[in-house]
């Protein structure tokens, strides 16, 4: 795993990039961060790069997609399939649980999908802090529950 480091409007995050493509968007003290065991610094890696220009594009509002090759192999089948949901929710937009639960084909996986959408390693880029409870409620994120309000504030904004 090759990684390198960028200076966000909400702090610092570790990005991270396989042959695949990205890998992890990490923000400090993530939740469900495992490590950098091995892992090489490369700033110069082309998607880790592709990425900080990027995520520039969206803090200053120029960008509501993203275009990245992503990796998303460390996730178990389940994991990856509500990832994959996750990269449909609109700029801007929120979900329920129980929606990303129906949109996977399993209504009965609320709470799955609650542990899945908090364990994405790919934060921001595939949007899981686009998810609230179905009251409206703003529920836990891997990268700190302040950091979530500040990606829908920004995005709310900028809709």
């Amino acid at each position: 795993m090759l990684f390198t480091e960028y200076q966000s409007p909400v702090g610092k995050l570790l990005l991270a990039a396989s042959e695949r493509g990205l890998a992890g968007v990490y923000f400090e003290g993530h939740r469900h961060f495992k490590g950098m065991h091995g892992w090489l610094r490369d700033d110069d890696h082309s998607v880790l790069q592709q990425t900080q220009q990027q995520l520039t594009e969206y803090f200053a509002g120029n960008r509501r997609e993203f275009d990245l090759p992503l990796d998303m192999s460390g996730g178990t089948a389940f994991q990856q399939s509500v990832w994959q949901a996750l990269c449909t929710l609109a700029f801007g937009s929120t979900a329920s649980y129980l929606s990303i639960a129906k949109c996977i084909g399993n209504p009965g996986a609320v709470r799955a999908v609650g542990a899945a959408n908090g364990r994405n390693p790919i934060s921001i880029i595939v949007p899981c802090h686009r998810v609230i409870a179905s009251s409206g409620a703003l529920t836990g994120y891997a990268g700190g529950l302040d950091n979530k309000k500040t990606l829908l504030a920004l995005e709310a904004r900028l809709n």
